[in-house]
């Protein structure tokens, strides 16, 4: 991938700059409905076997990842949009964070782990029965 390009505005910057990372307000609502279920996790859980890379919500024991997913960082097929301004560089980087995304996710299945991606624009409340579907099984697995 070529050099990180200019940012195209001195807003395009600012706004860049204060994108969250780890405890966005879907993440965390999701959080919140599965604890109110009873739930216990661990929050951005690093990967063993994978530098840099964490699960945003993880059930250790029943070995289910979860990830919350902004639509415009991973792609989301229904809302995914593309910068006009360096549109090169934005389409290698969008498509490296998808191969990211599912090397990790082939990585967690190999290691025995389930993996939930959840998009950012899904209800929460969905997304934490999805969840807790997800870890109900495994744990009757285990």
């Amino acid at each position: 991938m070529a050099s990180i390009p200019s940012p195209s505005s001195a807003g395009v910057s600012a706004r860049m700059s204060k994108q969250r990372r780890r405890d966005t307000a879907p993440e965390i609502s999701v959080r919140k409905l599965l604890h109110a279920r009873g739930l216990r996790y661990r929050v951005a859980w690093p990967i063993p076997g994978l530098k840099r890379r964490s699960v945003d919500i993880a059930f250790t024991r029943a070995k289910v990842a979860v990830f919350v997913d902004g639509c415009f960082w991973h792609s989301c097929p229904e809302h995914a949009t593309r910068p006009a301004a360096n549109d090169t560089w934005w389409a290698e980087k969008l498509a490296k964070n998808m191969a990211r995304d599912a090397a990790t996710n082939e990585h967690l299945q190999q290691a025995g782990w389930r993996v939930v991606r959840i998009w950012e624009h899904e209800d929460p409340s969905e997304a934490a029965n999805r969840i807790l579907k997800e870890v109900t099984r495994s744990r009757a697995e285990h």
